[in-house]
């Protein structure tokens, strides 16, 4: 008997929202829990880091990861997937780019920390306690992941063979995905297992879309009544679908949502940011400079709304990231 093709599914910095959209494959789960093994896979089973650790390296034909990298253990649990699988995966957004966690790297961990455990309006932490690496708790040693000072990308962790961008993927181009490892049906390493078109040419906005945008000033999603049929962008909502790669379905879009960025940059972009910034340049018809500072102060968190999802993988990200590594 043939032995089954071993299947790892681990989840690092990350809210567990790709597992979910596996569990929506539904039937064609139980369909593919009949021809692989499932070896490790913490939202769904019994977990025992013995058991992979005794596994012979490349032994799993297929690793799927999500999540950034932030602490020591998802480095480590990174780094032992990696060794003992044939095929590693990078699997969400913040697993290809970085996600929503990266955007800790504008700020740092101490500032980080200071947010968290002494300046939020919530907290109540009169003797300033923050989380260790080690603590002694009556007697007994108490041990935590170290938190890293930059939250990583897979790709800049371990070597990673293919991409699926999304937050999270839908449920079909994973289904898409994992059929075509087990097939050996695949593209050249280091490719993305999604379309390679931009979000607006798949948006079911862009038939009306007009010749000419002119934009004066932009507007958040919940300072106006959309339009569900026009163009964000014509309206001046940030959208950002020209600098974002397709494959989500348009879920957003379909409910009067503007894009945000999730599937990461278009193919050929260094990322997603500058090529939009382009893009608004393009459309703006302010002139005079109290024109232009209308215009630039009407886009709140500019380096949120731009690196919401990539801020690890892109230039900014690489910089501060060679930075860290300088200072260590």
């Amino acid at each position: 008997m043939t032995e089954k093709p071993k299947i790892a599914i681990y989840g690092l910095g990350a809210c567990a929202g790709c597992d979910q959209t596996v569990v929506d494959l539904n039937e064609i789960l139980l369909q593919l829990a009949e021809t692989v093994d499932i070896v490790l896979w913490p939202l769904a089973m019994d977990f025992k880091l013995s058991r992979i650790q005794a596994m012979q390296d490349g032994e799993v034909a297929l690793s799927i990861l999500s999540g950034a990298v932030i602490n020591s253990d998802h480095h480590e649990m990174a780094a032992l997937l990696r060794r003992k699988s044939r095929i590693v995966l990078a699997m969400g957004t913040c697993a290809c780019f970085g996600g929503v966690p990266g955007l800790a790297n504008f700020c740092g961990r101490e500032e980080m920390f200071n947010q968290v455990y002494r300046d939020a309006p919530t907290v109540t932490n009169p003797d300033g306690v923050r989380p260790q690496p080690e603590t002694d708790v009556g007697g007994r040693k108490l041990t935590l992941p170290e938190f890293s000072g930059h939250v990583f990308t897979l790709d800049q962790v371990i070597d990673t063979d293919y991409y699926l961008p999304g937050c999270p993927p839908p449920p079909a181009l994973i289904g898409n995905a994992i059929t075509a490892v087990l097939a050996g049906d695949l593209p050249p390493k280091g490719s993305s297992l999604a379309p390679r078109k931009a979000l607006c040419d798949t948006c079911p906005r862009n038939s009306r879309k007009p010749g000419r945008m002119d934009i004066r000033y932009f507007r958040r999603i919940h300072e106006v009544d959309a339009d569900p049929d026009e163009c964000f962008l014509a309206a001046g909502i940030v959208c950002l679908g020209p600098a974002t790669r397709s494959g989500c379905g348009e879920a957003c879009i379909r409910i009067n949502v503007p894009c945000r960025g999730c599937f990461g940059p278009v193919p050929g972009g260094v990322g997603s940011a500058p090529k939009f910034l382009s893009t608004l340049t393009s459309l703006l018809t302010v002139e005079r400079d109290d024109e232009i500072e209308e215009a630039i102060d009407s886009l709140p968190d500019p380096a949120g709304y731009l690196y919401r999802f990539c801020q690890p993988s892109s230039i900014l990200g690489r910089k501060s990231l060679r930075e860290e590594e300088a200072e260590a």
